[in-house]
């Protein structure tokens, strides 16, 4: 083999490196901003503009807050998951989840799905797609389903793509979270089952141990609070974790928090 053989097959191996980039390559946030999990996030927000990121957007959802941070001297973007009002995360992913054009594969993924589907951009972030590496077909089916279910629109998954299901079940719960203050809060979309608690706020706290325990919810500990206690619940099959404070016997609120406390 010549050496411009070798020196070409190089090049080639090391261009082929820098598109297939996985979702595991951003597993770690931006090196200058690492310092900042755990802070407070009015202060994690204050650092992070010093330090040259201009917030690109933001979005509710049932872990906390994600917020979404661009670095044009490194186009970078960082995702900053905000909870307890505190960062609770910190990873760095695809630019095109800022709305940027990037040279990584999630990129390419991202323009590729979009193309399939006729629009200019997804609407989907990275957090909706827990992270999962669908290829270009597999993403427009998600973001399919993700626009229909955050549009209203009807369960069409005529291919029967379970990408359509999941992001079908994302985009209803991003519409859920935008429309909060209506009632039907708790409804959910595609083949996603959801177990609803808020009939229980003002019940006794036996009848609501007992009726989640019937609901598929397993008690997994609990906190004293000045004002009585907090009790955490886990449902297996739903994925859902949740808080229950109880004051005088009754139960005076009951709301969805991050999964990781229920683990």
């Amino acid at each position: 083999m010549t050496f411009d053989c070798v020196k070409n097959t190089a090049a080639l191996a090391g261009a082929a490196a820098m598109l297939v980039v996985s979702g595991s390559a951003y597993a770690n946030p931006p090196s200058n901003i690492a310092d900042l999990v755990d802070a407070r996030a009015s202060s994690g927000e204050s650092a992070m503009q010093s330090r040259g990121w201009e917030m690109h957007h933001s979005s509710p959802s049932d872990a906390g807050r994600y917020s979404y941070w661009w670095r044009a001297s490194t186009k970078k973007c960082a995702r900053v998951l905000t909870s307890d009002g505190r960062y609770a995360a910190i990873k760095e992913v695809s630019a095109s989840d800022c709305g940027r054009k990037g040279n990584d594969n999630t990129a390419a993924i991202a323009i590729g799905a979009a193309a399939l589907i006729g629009v200019a951009a997804l609407a989907s972030k990275s957090h909706h797609r827990d992270d999962r590496d669908y290829d270009e077909r597999g993403t427009a089916d998600f973001e399919r389903g993700y626009r229909d279910g955050l549009y209203h629109q009807g369960y069409h998954n005529y291919s029967s793509a379970s990408e359509y299901s999941h992001g079908y079940s994302a985009g209803v719960e991003e519409r859920n979270h935008k429309t909060s203050y209506r009632s039907g809060y708790d409804s959910r979309g595609g083949y996603s089952s959801h177990s609803g608690y808020r009939d229980l706020v003002g019940r006794s706290n036996s009848y609501v141990d007992s009726e989640l325990g019937r609901r598929g919810y397993r008690y997994m500990g609990k906190d004293e609070l000045s004002s009585g206690h907090e009790r955490t619940y886990w449902n297996r099959s739903t994925k859902q974790c949740i808080s229950v404070r109880t004051r005088s016997g009754d139960v005076d609120d009951i709301h969805s928090i991050p999964k990781r406390n229920c683990r």
